[in-house]
């Protein structure tokens, strides 16, 4: 269960991230384009119309960061200041954790249990009975977006879904440290693959920062046979 909710948390994120990117590349170049005196091709893109790409954009990004903020809890991604907590006792330094992911965890909770009533109240009422042919009385229908008009409760709904999820991965945190100690942890310096480069000696930060640099654009698009002889200072064959 806890797979499927992990890859369908990143499927969300990366969805968003990518089609949002993609909206506003477009939208930008139409704009730039439909400036051109083109005959035909500026007509017709003056016919196209990209006025709620600004309005998708933003709440495709506010649904990014939501659910973005829960995978952050279970990677452990978000930066904390923990110098004080880590000078204390280990038994001490596990309360203190732990009553701060509980805290954590109170919080998003009543932000999601806040949010879903106000998404309720704000049309999801409404729709849900309509949906289901009940008697829906004297609820409003709620308001909609001003470009896309989409209902605003499926807006807000990132509010519920997202801090209730969020509220998930603290008490999966909270659990997983009672039973181990271990905390997720992200190192926001790390280089996959930059220890096996550097190994045991001692680097200046400045060739640290090329090897990795290195490293992430693969050689450049060459083999690692002619990086080497582009390179021997960077390598085991050029320090012998």
């Amino acid at each position: 269960m806890n797979k499927l909710l992990n890859h369908l948390e990143e499927l969300i994120i990366t969805f968003l991230m990518g089609a949002a990117t993609l909206i506003i590349f477009v939208s930008v170049m139409h704009r730039y384009a439909s400036g051109y005196d083109i005959p035909v091709v500026q007509d017709w893109l003056l016919s196209l119309n990209f006025g709620w790409a600004q309005e998708l954009c933003i709440i495709m990004f506010v649904w990014m960061a939501k659910f973005g903020a829960a995978y952050g809890v279970r990677t452990g991604i978000h930066v904390g200041v923990d110098v004080l907590i880590n000078k204390l006792s280990e038994k001490n330094r596990g309360r203190f954790v732990m009553f701060g992911l509980a805290a954590g965890a109170l919080f998003t909770g009543v932000v999601g249990t806040l949010g879903g009533t106000f998404v309720w109240e704000n049309g999801a009422h409404h729709a849900i009975f309509t949906f289901l042919g009940l008697d829906v009385g004297d609820v409003p229908e709620g308001p909609t977006t001003p470009d896309l008009e989409w209902p605003t409760w499926i807006v807000y709904s990132a509010i519920p879904l997202g801090s209730s999820l969020m509220c998930y991965r603290f008490l999966q945190v909270l659990v997983t440290f009672w039973k181990t100690g271990e905390l997720p942890h992200h190192d926001h310096g790390h280089v996959e693959g930059l220890e096996e480069e550097l190994g045991d000696s001692p680097v200046l930060v400045g060739e640290a920062f090329e090897l990795g640099e290195e490293r992430e654009h693969g050689h450049a698009g060459l083999s690692d046979k002619e990086w080497a002889k582009r390179h021997p200072h960077n390598t085991k064959e050029g320090d012998k």
